[in-house]
């Protein structure tokens, strides 16, 4: 699909470059006031860094955390990024 996720990588504390399959390219920025439950493991700066693509999602660890690329590709389609909440 267009919105796939095709690269994603680390740009400063909490934050990321992505790049769909269609070209379109922003950043997502996650607020630290989002990282509880299952987003509780990206605050160890480790962990974030090993931000992958996997089948066009944006995801950590062995299935454990990913993003959903639909939502994504709207937000930055219209404002350039993403701010996770």
């Amino acid at each position: 699909m267009y919105y796939d996720v095709v690269e994603a990588k680390v740009i400063g504390e909490l934050a990321l470059r992505v790049r769909f399959a269609d070209g379109l390219t922003g950043s997502v920025k996650f607020l630290p006031s989002c990282l509880y439950g299952v987003f509780e493991k990206l605050k160890n700066p480790n962990f974030f860094n090993q931000v992958m693509v996997a089948d066009g999602f944006v995801a950590w660890g062995d299935d454990e955390i990913d993003l959903a690329p639909d939502r994504m590709y709207q937000e930055i389609m219209e404002f350039g990024e993403w701010t996770v909440q």
